[in-house]
């Protein structure tokens, strides 16, 4: 993988780890070039001195140089910056997560706002396995906060929410995710046995935000790269990734991961998609092919009522006319249906769902 910084803005240096400033080499990069971005950026923790469990051991808390600044008005510059330089490379139906604690998330926050962004949803991530509270002057800080951001109002951004309803046995995805922090074999540790990076995040997280809001062959940047978790699960999932990360001690670490990392197969890239997503076929096209002729009696699922098809792709019964759905609700006395669950035609004396015909219509427009 190539470390330096781009060179020229014609190509786009996919699945690649960049070395330099972020902001930097985010404004070398091609305009709208990028689906998504991830970004880690530090927190400015404002740590007072060293911190202690109650046997005296030191904890090993986040006091990098790269996590210290000057001021807030310091890191407010650095952060309306880089979250300038990162709209400008998102496609115009991009979208943005940002990760932080209550340190920095609110400002955070102020800024994506101000420079334009749409924000569509903050995300808690409660961390199943949070690192006490030493000193016992606060509550337990068991989470951080995650804001996921269009690259402007009106954005018609990925969510592939059947997808993440999927992935939560069924039931509607929540915006408290319930995770546990990296420990175990998913630490990285270098040569030493300490930890490789201090805020390396787990790969579930990056799991659940790249399949619920990106699509096999996406473009994904980390302007904060660290030890690559974003890079290893966009390699996993089919995605591609550009990384980008000052410090090259992090980035030896993040390039031997990737390289040890296996994509999955393109059968099990795919998820679950929203049938709002799929072609739109109204069902008088039905009665131009064919499928269905004029004059056609239909019948309700339940076998209380019936319907003739009309020319125009209408339907008349029982004093009432209308589209599928409005006959349908209109026979129910219901606020509403959905006609194509709700009648049936019958063939070779079997009843037959009208969405098998649109199903049909469906295929052929996706092959």
């Amino acid at each position: 993988m190539n470390k330096t910084m781009v060179k020229s803005a014609a190509a786009l240096p996919l699945n690649t780890i960049l070395g330099g400033d972020c902001i930097e080499v985010m404004n070398s990069l091609p305009a709208e070039s990028v689906d998504l971005i991830f970004a880690d950026p530090p927190y400015n923790l404002q740590l007072k001195g060293q911190l202690h469990r109650p046997d005296n051991s030191k904890v090993d808390a986040v006091d990098d140089h790269w996590d210290q600044f000057a001021s807030f008005a310091a890191y407010d510059k650095f952060t309306k910056a880089w979250l300038k330089a990162a709209r400008r490379l998102l496609k115009p139906n991009g979208a943005i997560w940002v990760i932080g604690s209550y340190h920095n998330i609110f400002r955070v926050g102020s800024a994506l706002q101000d420079q334009g962004y749409w924000i569509l949803n903050d995300v808690v991530w409660r961390k199943s396995n949070p690192m006490p509270n030493f000193r016992g002057k606060r509550f337990t800080n068991a989470h951080e906060t995650m804001i996921w951001a269009s690259k402007a109002e009106g954005g018609k951004y990925t969510f592939n929410y059947e997808a993440l309803k999927a992935l939560n046995e069924g039931i509607q995805m929540r915006s408290d995710w319930v995770l546990p922090i990296c420990t175990g074999h998913e630490r990285i540790k270098d040569e030493t046995g300490a930890k490789a990076h201090p805020t390396q995040k787990p790969e579930s997280l990056l799991h659940r935000i790249l399949v619920g809001s990106t699509n096999p062959g996406d473009v994904v940047l980390d302007p904060f790269f660290g030890t690559g978790t974003t890079g290893a699960v966009a390699k996993m999932l089919g995605r591609e990734f550009i990384g980008i990360e000052r410090e090259a001690a992090y980035r030896e670490v993040a390039e031997t991961r990737i390289a040890a990392v296996r994509k999955y197969d393109r059968d099990a890239l795919q998820v679950s998609t929203s049938k709002r997503a799929e072609p739109r076929v109204p069902f008088g096209q039905l009665v131009e092919r064919g499928m269905l002729r004029p004059g056609e009696q239909l019948l309700s699922m339940n076998g209380r009522h019936k319907a003739k098809v009309r020319a125009d792709g209408t339907l008349i019964g029982d004093d009432v006319k209308g589209s599928i759905h409005q006959v349908g609700a209109k026979l129910e006395n219901a606020p509403s249906c959905n006609g194509w669950t709700y009648w049936c035609f019958k063939r070779d004396g079997k009843m037959v769902p009208i969405d098998v015909l649109r199903q049909q219509i469906r295929a052929e427009m996706q092959a």
